[in-house]
């Protein structure tokens, strides 16, 4: 069974106004147990043996909402005592009807926290009576998860966490750290390790979120988008305006499944497009690319590049680290991966899921790498990167032509690398693509208005990015200004 101990200390996301409310002892309805809402939403649609022990303050007490989404066969009611733990249980048994067995204690170390809560200032927390009804939760072996969170990655904190599950012990965790860090609290955000452990929120894996002025965007990650159909239910977007987003953006896979009903609400439809090759056979792709472009392949060959499907490994994670870093400028401006650190790209080797690398090599030097993401009906390219000193051996075109001759021996109809021709800015690259018989398929971009500040986003152009906003007629002249741009500001930073 997982066992969930959450210590509901605040009851808003956000912790000034959770201390502003603590401090003046007041309840405003707006965000009440927000992340606690989300937390037993996600244990009840969780198929795995649960049960939660609810920690709730004096200040905390459970609302309506809260209390229907707490079934006592998941959820069991506890104290948090913070002052006094006699009318505190009372208080709590009272609101909730139930009977309590649990207590903890509410703690800090902090005077302005004492000062807070009204306690003396030398107690960090209230002496617990000898005969006092309830049992300590303490006595149970526990692990701080949110803590763990904050001193380990994610993969680290995941298997700590998996580890502890099985031993049965405890995960501890304070619902207002469930999506963000603390600068002063060393606690970290858990949502991803508890949605994996919970095995729930499937739809929101690879889904992000950023502040773009005073709205929140959602979308998925940037290649997943294309690899995968959207769940657009209306559970779907409830869990969306949980997390406060305001506006949900996506693309239509028309190339696989096309949308034909769409739910109600809000939308702005707006172009887009990516570069698309349909794969049937290596021998008609070879013949479609020409005779220049076949030359290219034959000449790697015969420069020594040999080229092969690899599995995740140190060896490749140290070739793709010394690609990275070879050079601060590629295709004329900064490249944003120079200076990333070893572990991360190890990180990105061994914990991408669905993937599979593609690997050039000179007398045992990888000199080139490509990144294949699988989806449902596509293959993503999401990296194609060469060691710059072997550019004149087109290491980039027969790894490219590897690509085509595994996707057409799985049978993997569809192949994708990027945007292509409008609303793409690089035009080098789009030679590239041209040359190796991809197409500009055109699409469609659904935006999807979850609030007010949503509506009014659209209403100024914010969902746009600025590249998108640029007229492609003078799209062309603004390209070496932005190149010239770019590579002045990495050459500032190194």
């Amino acid at each position: 069974m997982i066992k969930i101990r959450l210590d509901v200390d605040y009851a808003y996301p956000s912790r000034n106004k959770s201390l502003i409310c603590t401090a003046l002892k007041i309840r405003p309805k707006k965000d009440y147990l927000k992340n606690s809402k989300i937390i037993a939403k996600m244990i009840n649609e969780s198929q795995q043996e649960t049960m939660a022990y609810w920690f709730f303050t004096p200040l905390t007490l459970p609302d309506q909402k809260m209390m229907e989404l707490m079934n006592p066969k998941r959820h069991e009611i506890a104290l948090h005592i913070a002052v006094d733990p006699y009318r505190e249980l009372e208080a709590l048994e009272t609101l909730t009807g139930r009977k309590l067995g649990y207590y903890t204690i509410h703690g800090t170390e902090r005077l302005l926290g004492r000062i807070i809560w009204g306690r003396k200032l030398g107690q960090s927390r209230v002496p617990i009576p000898e005969d006092f009804p309830l049992q300590n939760f303490w006595d149970f072996s526990t692990l701080s998860l949110d803590r763990i969170c904050y001193d380990k990655t994610i993969e680290e904190a995941r298997k700590i966490a998996q580890e502890n599950v099985a031993e049965d012990k405890v995960l501890h965790v304070h619902p207002d750290w469930l999506f963000k860090r603390g600068k002063i609290n060393h606690r970290g955000a858990y949502y991803e390790i508890l949605r994996d452990i919970l095995e729930v929120d499937h739809e929101l894996e690879e889904f992000t979120t950023r502040k773009k002025g005073f709205i929140k965007i959602g979308r998925y990650s940037e290649y997943f988008e294309y690899a995968k159909d959207v769940n657009l239910s209306e559970k779907f977007f409830a869990k969306l305006k949980d997390r406060n987003v305001d506006l949900f953006t996506f693309v239509e896979r028309k190339w696989c499944n096309p949308l034909t009903n769409m739910p109600s609400g809000k939308w702005l439809k707006s172009e887009d497009n990516i570069a698309l090759l349909q794969v049937n056979t290596f021998d008609e792709w070879w013949e479609k690319i020409g005779k220049k472009t076949r030359n290219m392949v034959r000449k790697a060959e015969k420069s020594g590049v040999t080229v092969d499907v690899v599995e995740p490994s140190d060896k490749l994670a140290e070739g793709i680290w010394q690609i990275y870093n070879e050079t601060p400028i590629r295709q004329e401006r900064a490249f944003p991966h120079y200076g990333q650190s070893l572990e991360s790209v190890k990180g990105m080797v061994f914990n991408t899921k669905n993937c599979t690398f593609i690997e050039a090599c000179i007398e045992n030097e990888i000199t080139g790498f490509i990144q294949l993401v699988y989806g449902d009906n596509i293959v993503v390219i999401t990296q194609i990167l060469s060691l710059q000193k072997h550019w004149d051996k087109a290491v980039n075109n027969v790894m490219l032509a590897k690509v085509v001759e595994v996707c057409a021996k799985n049978n993997h109809k569809w192949l994708m690398y990027g945007r292509m021709g409008k609303g793409s800015s690089h035009p080098t690259l789009d030679k590239f693509k041209e040359n190796n018989a991809f197409v500009r398929y055109p699409l469609n971009r659904y935006y999807v208005m979850l609030s007010k500040k949503g509506e009014i986003a659209i209403k100024l152009g914010l969902h746009q990015q600025v590249k998108d906003r640029v007229p492609e007629v003078i799209k062309p002249k603004m390209i070496p200004i932005y190149n010239w741009i770019s590579r002045t500001k990495i050459k500032l930073k190194h």
